[in-house]
């Protein structure tokens, strides 16, 4: 067997392989052999088939079916003897074969790149460190608050924060258009909830007050036929309501899980759930800007086909999500591309660090996850017994002793935070 290999552009590799015309020859024989017992031809007696009328009967078929199988054992000998790893499956493009001449196929593929890691002691990464203050505490449970908040219905002028029920209709360019017209309709003054400038001319009206007022739509509003235009709206008052926040006594501790009411315990569960949640982000955090520096440091070339596998993955998991997703693979090539690039990379780290994970990290892992969970031990059952997920729970945790193996060689830059600012970025 003869074997060349050709380099194409970035990771491209081109395997011609010759396989000499007496080895598929006697592989045909061979096989052709086997049939003498078997095979039965009009006028001649079981088992006595002349060898030339079965190779004249059969060596079209036969060839074809030596031809696939010596394909493909002598491609997996020609990568062996090459070091070569295909990325995906091979593009064949084969001769016509002829019995008696060589069989030659040439197979295209994308080969895995070498990975050659930068020094990690020259990694920048930033780490994000905060805590749960009682303040933090004390913002949490007037959230709380609002979600058991009652509205009590007032006599006076309407102010912002109170919720309002309203008639109205509306009109652009003198004509009603669709959803631009209510009866009954509540809102809260200052939510957001309508087209900006219209809540703002509800505050200072009473019960039975009448208004006309004319907002713009947004230029970017989601029904291009009314995006830019002015609206006028003729508005009727029928009930204002002011918000009437709960105590924080025995009831409300009851109301969230406290069976005996303690609102110091209320108190304390709280902040140990916060305290869970920031450390998860932060954690989070740590890892992405750790992943950041390792793709940007780490410029690698991956293979197409690895990328394209990764993007129909991905594109799977937003459709079980969101099944009414018109989302097209080219939408997922930007991630699908980083993560295989980090997969890479993550891979050399863990073997230049020698870093093993055993049964107990990973159990410890789903443990941590299942405390956020009504049933926590249902919730580890089903994942230890399930090979699948428990084969994610592996990756995260090699990539949790990654992430800590490189933070303790890397330039780590401590920045403070709050609570509020790190759950809550977009609000800042």
């Amino acid at each position: 067997m003869q074997v060349s290999v050709e380099a194409g552009d970035g990771l491209e590799r081109k395997l011609t392989v010759q396989v000499p015309a007496e080895t598929v020859e006697l592989e045909v024989n061979n096989r052709l052999n086997s049939l003498k017992n078997t095979v039965r031809i009009d006028g001649f007696r079981p088992g006595k088939v002349p060898f030339k009328v079965i190779k004249q009967k059969y060596s079209g078929t036969i060839l074809q079916e030596v031809a696939g199988e010596l394909m493909q054992r002598t491609f997996q000998e020609a990568l062996s003897q090459e070091n070569l790893s295909p990325a995906g499956d091979p593009h064949i493009d084969a001769s016509d074969l002829v019995l008696g001449q060589v069989m030659e196929y040439t197979a295209t593929f994308e080969v895995y790149p070498e990975v050659t890691l930068a020094p990690i002691a020259e990694l920048a990464v930033e780490k994000i460190e905060a805590s749960v203050e009682d303040t933090d505490v004390d913002n949490m449970i007037d959230v709380l608050r609002k979600q058991k908040m009652d509205w009590n219905e007032v006599d006076r002028a309407s102010t912002d924060g109170d919720r309002v029920s309203i008639d109205f209709v509306g009109t652009v360019e003198g004509e009603k258009f669709d959803g631009g017209s209510a009866n009954d309709m509540p809102m809260v003054i200052g939510s957001g909830q309508m087209i900006p400038g219209f809540e703002e001319k509800l505050t200072g009206l009473k019960v039975s007050d009448e208004t006309t007022f004319k907002v713009p739509f947004p230029d970017d509003y989601a029904a291009k036929d009314l995006a830019g235009k002015e609206a006028e709206f003729s508005v009727t008052v029928k009930k204002i309501e002011e918000p009437k926040m709960p105590e924080v006594d025995e009831d409300f501790a009851k109301a969230f899980g406290v069976d005996n009411g303690d609102v110091d315990q209320l108190r304390t569960e709280i902040k140990a759930n916060m305290e869970r949640e920031l450390s998860k982000r932060l954690s989070t955090l740590l890892k992405q800007s750790v992943m950041d520096g390792l793709v940007n440091t780490n410029p690698i070339d991956v293979p197409s086909a690895t990328v394209m596998e990764e993007a129909e993955t991905l594109k799977k998991q937003t459709e079980v999500q969101m099944p009414n997703s018109t989302l097209t693979v080219d939408a997922f090539l930007d991630d699908a591309k980083r993560r295989v690039q980090l997969g890479m990379i993550l891979a050399k780290l863990a073997k230049v660090s020698s870093l093993n994970i055993d049964a107990e990290m990973v159990r410890s892992r789903v443990e941590e996850m299942s405390k956020d969970y009504d049933d926590p031990d249902e919730f580890v059952s089903y994942y230890m017994g399930n090979q699948e997920l428990l084969s994610g729970v592996q990756t995260l945790v090699m990539e949790d002793m990654v992430v800590n193996w490189i933070v303790d060689q890397a330039k780590v830059t401590s920045t403070s935070s709050n609570f509020d600012d790190v759950m809550n970025p977009e609000a800042g």
